[in-house]
């Protein structure tokens, strides 16, 4: 479990202008668990997005005035942390809300833990420390108001932003009692005081998003946003090809420009590149539009280098032949072959699915300034703390002179997390002699210079019974691996990939052989929202509903079945490498295959699957556990005669643990479903001479409103707080696709194993 540090760091200097008020001031320190920083050891801190060496340390302050801090250490990005992070502990401090007031942590690990927001765990690592530290707060208050009147601590309560005393009726406000209660000891962990569930106010309930109002009016400030006096701006015509470089440059045209006033190359990092610029020649202009016009007349002649070969397609036909073959093992239970060549029945599949790119709202941005050797720096950034290392690094400072302020982010899903448009803002505001410099990301620079979503060639085969029961499953799964990013390419999926959905297959089969074959990254693999839990559900899910129909046997009966008994999967004697079960203590966080078939048969019954349906309607079922949470999914497709496709319904079952927030969890999954849809039958990027073919919407294409599902329900599975909370942002996305495919099949007989689905319906 979790141990947690509170500590009471009010009169600390370094408090100063983020929760600093002159009150009580708290700092809570997570010691991290051993699981996860023995992965970060492993990996190294740079290159870890789930896990952490120093978990968070989150304040919440006081004031004379009664108004309450809270400090979010988290990036905003949609979904919500800015509103659950701080209600937590506003809850257990019995603080009123609209007495609550949302600080931004810049970046500063040192003092506020690690800030990384990705792998869906914000809620999941910071509810029970964010409850201690309101907890000990509220503690601390009814102390100081216990000596001021001279009555024993059990005499007193805290209750709604003020201190009564029970038998006189007596009564202290928050702010009477700040400065007292900032002279009181913390308390000890074991003596921490925690509301009975019952009693919450906030937690479980929800409350309306924070930044809703200023979202909604124009008033939100995203890092397009910033303004500053005398800034400048920027674009970068970066090289079209992965590790290429500029290797002449007629900028006379481009000088022409009115308003254009420096061309600056920018040294980029060959590869591997970790998440620094990719270079090129930036135009730093008055305005952005001529910078943009600047850009579009210079005469950049490009040394593609080694990835100009890469073709997408014929990469796909490798993929696939690849993984035909046997591959390095990664989990083995019993025998396959012997299994396999005794097997009454055969079947085998391939799936596919490509590139992907973020394609975010809002394209990267962030502005810079250097004032007396000192950086600071607006950014919609993920990593806050990486942002200011890998900019310190790059300007030669040490990461105490870089400030990273954190603006809203017009979506992530990992794109964010890889600073490197702060590092060219940086870098350009130091050839400005100090001036602030905003780099902007136009859409296309966004598709075509990304770090992309892994492609993925996957193969299933397996052995059935008379009775059309798998006895060998046998997983080759091929990708080139995200840590080709920050070393020496490995050409075979990490231990935190395979642990996505592929050594993790939840199913109850005798003999099972999960291998890994060997891919050549490209281009930049990131992070993408459920990264490679993608790939590895749409394969395997998909390949369940292909043995059902094999079977004569009803999908969903059959889906359960396969997931066996309930039990809780035990994955340490059959794995080569440990598994990595998202940087948690698996002790902690099993694999629980009697949650699994509870979201498998919430769904279903809320789909009323069975029931008749119009023609060329069909049902799809996939469930999937990510982040570890469980997710089931049914998706209700129609298809036309011409081969159109709709999603009339969807009915989704959570199973999360318990929730801060549930209509911030409805939320999630509402929008991780759209996403699913696009990324299904559109997304889609493709490589011509190592370069991204794809440019703006009008190739890639996302899904609009008129095509998003027509009804979207959302089934929480209730949970007491004795169960540890899981992952939201993430898990929703994986089981749409094969669900999806899956009700496609119902409707039609026709298999979808490659993504995306585009024209395969109208063929």
């Amino acid at each position: 479990m979790q141990t947690v540090i509170i500590e009471n760091v009010s009169r600390r200097r370094f408090l100063a202008g983020v929760a600093a008020t002159g009150g009580l001031v708290l700092a809570a320190q997570i010691v991290p668990l051993r699981a996860v920083a023995q992965e970060a050891k492993k990996y190294g801190a740079d290159a870890m997005p789930h896990g952490t060496v120093n978990d968070p340390r989150v304040f919440v302050s006081i004031a004379k005035d009664g108004t309450v801090t809270i400090v979010c250490h988290r990036s905003e990005m949609g979904q919500g942390v800015r509103t659950g992070i701080p209600m937590i502990v506003a809850d257990e401090l019995e603080a009123d809300w609209a007495r609550v007031k949302i600080a931004q942590a810049p970046g500063d690990e040192a003092r506020y833990g690690n800030q990384d927001t990705d792998g869906s765990r914000s809620t999941r690592h910071f509810l029970r420390p964010m409850r201690e530290t309101g907890a000990a707060a509220r503690m601390m208050l009814e102390a100081a108001a216990a000596k001021r009147w001279g009555v024993p601590a059990s005499e007193v309560a805290a209750e709604n932003h003020a201190v009564l005393h029970k038998p006189s009726g007596r009564k202290l406000g928050y702010g009477e009692l700040a400065e007292d209660a900032a002279a009181m000891p913390v308390p000890a962990q074991d003596r921490l005081r925690l509301k009975d569930p019952a009693q919450f106010r906030y937690i479980g309930k929800g409350l309306p998003n924070v930044d809703a109002f200023d979202i909604t009016t124009g008033r939100a400030v995203y890092a397009q946003d910033v303004r500053l006096p005398g800034m400048k701006y920027a674009v970068v015509a970066r090289p079209p090809v992965y590790g290429g470089k500029a290797q002449s440059v007629d900028s006379a045209a481009a000088m022409a420009v009115p308003g254009v006033e420096k061309i600056v190359q920018i040294e980029g990092t060959p590869p591997p590149s970790g998440f620094s610029p990719l270079g090129g020649v930036a135009v730093i202009a008055a305005n952005t539009w001529a910078a943009m016009k600047a850009r579009e007349a210079l005469q950049i002649a490009w040394e593609d280098g080694p990835n100009v070969e890469y073709d997408s397609a014929q990469y796909e036909k490798q993929l696939v032949e690849t993984s035909r073959k046997p591959g390095k093992v990664a989990r083995k239970d019993g025998d396959f072959d012997a299994a396999y060549e005794k097997a009454a029945r055969k079947i085998a599949a391939d799936y596919y699915v490509p590139h992907l790119a973020h394609a975010t709202m809002e394209p990267p941005a962030a502005t810079a300034r250097i004032v007396d050797g000192k950086c600071e720096v607006w950014a919609c950034v993920q990593s806050p703390q990486g942002t200011r290392d890998l900019v310190a690094k790059h300007l030669g400072l040490s990461p105490d002179d870089v400030t990273v302020n954190v603006t809203l982010l017009g979506g992530g899903f990992g794109r964010k997390s890889k600073p490197d448009f702060a590092v060219e803002a940086a870098l350009l505001s130091k050839e400005m002699g100090g001036a602030p410099v905003k780099v902007v990301w136009t859409r296309e620079d966004e598709i075509r210079h990304g770090f992309y979503h892994t492609v993925s060639a996957e193969r299933i085969e397996a052995g059935l019974d008379e009775k059309g029961k798998p006895i060998a499953w046998r997983h080759n799964s091929v990708a080139p691996s995200i840590f080709s990013l920050f070393g020496p390419d490995p050409k075979h999926e990490a231990p935190l990939e395979l642990g996505m959905g592929l050594v993790d297959m939840p199913f109850q089969i005798p003999n099972v052989r999960i291998e890994n074959g060997e891919a050549q990254a490209m281009t930049r693999i990131g992070w993408f929202r459920s990264v490679s839990n993608i790939p590895h559900a749409f394969a395997v899910q998909s390949f369940a509903a292909e043995l059902a129909a094999a079977a004569g046997r009803d999908p969903k009966d059959y889906l359960l079945e396969l997931i066996g008994t309930g039990r809780v999967l035990d994955l340490s004697s059959s794995t080569t490498e440990a598994y990595w079960n998202n940087g948690e203590d698996p002790a902690i966080y099993t694999i629980d295959t009697e949650r699994l078939r509870r979201v498998v048969e919430l769904a279903a019954e809320k789909a009323g699957w069975g029931r008749q349906l119009p023609p060329r309607h069909g049902l799809g079922i996939a469930v999937h556990r990510s982040f570890v949470s469980y997710i089931a999914t049914v998706v209700e497709a129609a298809v036309a005669e011409d081969g159109t496709l709709t999603v009339p319904r969807v009915e989704v079952a959570v199973d999360c643990g318990p929730t801060v927030n549930p209509d911030g969890v409805r939320k999630q999954i509402e929008g991780a479903c759209i996403m699913g849809l696009a990324l299904a039958t559109k997304g889609e990027i493709t490589f011509k001479r190592g370069r991204v073919v794809q440019g703006n919407f009008d190739d890639y294409d996302v899904t609009r409103m008129d095509e998003a599902p027509r009804v979207t329900n959302v089934h929480i599975v209730p949970h007491g707080y004795d169960v540890p909370p899981g992952g939201v942002g993430e898990p929703g996305v994986p089981p749409f696709a094969p669900a999806l495919a899956n009700a496609i099949f119902a409707a039609t007989g026709k298999r979808i194993r490659r993504l995306p689905i585009g024209e395969q319906l109208r063929t």
